[in-house]
């Protein structure tokens, strides 16, 4: 009897400890546990922020081709594509009609068409000498920031400036050359008109001749039929000389400004191209997105920098996407956008302290999709909670994975 009683107490102590563990266990699987994140640390470091859109190409200078007179067309054997010279290509062949003395009033016309003619050459001609002696200037200062470059006198940034204003200058000194032709080209078939004006009854076929080098673009008028004055016939224009036309949300363009650099991406080769802008028009245009919707846009042309691939040409209106920038900034604090969100009109994010999630609210300012600058709420160094699902709450626990 007295061993029996002694061992009961060993017994006993047995099944509390067994119980004991059994509520540790059940405690253990029942306590929360952390909840797995990702996060990403706070860092500074160079943020670029652009827009994206779709363009086209389109060439700068072209050239509508008429009729000086109303005749008979004879049927036009050039095609789109096809490569001309200024004053030797064929473009088309009329009959005149039987010209008849003109009246004084008619003849009247006919001169003041002249002296428009003529005067539309001289205006032509000193825009292309002032877009010359700018060019020339722009030259002259860029070779003196050169120097200024090498001996780290002047910033790269205003160097830059200084060659995209080369560039533009040179394209526009091109295009001063081509709106002269075409004025010279001009007044010559007012002149030709007053001459068979007057002397009626001839009925020889007038060549009209290419006003410029260059290609066919497009052929209007094929078939032979009487055409009147003012009829277009085809229009010419030279391929090299593209440009990238874009159309902006009006609330994107307010931050794109000439010089700005650009990506000509998804236009059919390999990479991208760098282009700049050089025109953002001062007045938009209302046009109707594809699910209906009134928006306002602005023209934005760029032209490009980069030469394009041996034996790779862009025509005339083919589709790209343009991405410009529109800010750059070299040491800017920055967020992961993943990181953050919306509560009660204030951007929010989790801060990684102690193994728990804590809840801050972040100023921010510019952001590219991927990275938003980092006003306040935030500091370098931190590590930031990426995705936060729904359940994750102010103070709760928490445990890193793919720490970044």
């Amino acid at each position: 009897m007295n061993t029996t009683r002694k061992r009961r107490p060993w017994r006993t102590f047995f099944l509390i400890l067994l119980a004991l563990a059994l509520a540790a266990l059940i405690v253990a699987g029942l306590w929360p546990k952390p909840l797995p994140v990702q996060t990403r640390t706070i860092s500074r470091g160079p943020m670029t922020v652009s827009v994206t859109e779709e363009g086209k190409t389109r060439i700068r200078s072209r050239y509508l081709v008429y009729p000086p007179t109303a005749g008979y067309l004879q049927r036009v054997g050039l095609r789109a594509g096809a490569r001309i010279e200024e004053g030797k290509t064929v473009l088309a062949e009329l009959t005149p009609e039987p010209a008849t003395f003109l009246n004084p009033r008619s003849r009247a016309e006919a001169l003041a068409r002249i002296d428009a003619a003529e005067a539309a050459v001289k205006a032509r001609l000193a825009e292309a000498r002032r877009t010359d002696a700018s060019l020339e200037l722009a030259r002259t200062e860029l070779r003196r920031m050169d120097a200024l470059l090498e001996s780290g006198a002047v910033a790269r940034q205003e160097w830059d400036r200084a060659e995209n204003q080369v560039r533009v200058l040179e394209r526009g000194a091109q295009a001063a050359t081509f709106a002269l032709q075409v004025a010279e080209h001009e007044a010559g078939a007012a002149r030709a008109a007053l001459t068979r004006a007057a002397t009626p009854g001839q009925g020889e076929t007038v060549p009209i001749l290419a006003p410029v080098d260059g290609y066919v673009l497009s052929v209007m008028e094929e078939n032979a039929r009487a055409v009147a004055a003012s009829t277009p016939i085809m229009e010419v224009g030279d391929p090299g000389d593209l440009e990238i036309e874009i159309e902006l949300l009006s609330t994107d363009a307010v931050a794109v400004t000439p010089g700005a650099e650009a990506l000509i991406e998804h236009w059919g080769g390999e990479g991208s191209l760098r282009a700049r802008v050089t025109v953002v028009e001062p007045g938009g245009f209302t046009k109707v997105s594809a699910i209906g919707v009134e928006e306002q846009r602005v023209k934005v042309r760029a032209e490009l920098a980069d030469a394009l691939p041996d034996g790779v040409l862009l025509g005339d209106r083919y589709g790209v996407q343009a991405r410009i920038v529109t800010w750059q900034g070299e040491n800017v604090l920055q967020v992961p956008t993943g990181a953050l969100f919306r509560r009660g009109g204030e951007w929010m994010a989790f801060v990684l302290e102690g193994g728990k999630a804590v809840l801050r609210t972040v100023a921010v300012g510019r952001e590219n999709g991927l990275e938003a600058e980092v006003r306040d709420g935030l500091k370098e160094g931190e590590r930031v909670i990426l995705h936060p699902p729904d359940t994750l709450a102010d103070g709760m626990r928490v445990r890193e994975e793919g720490l970044r």
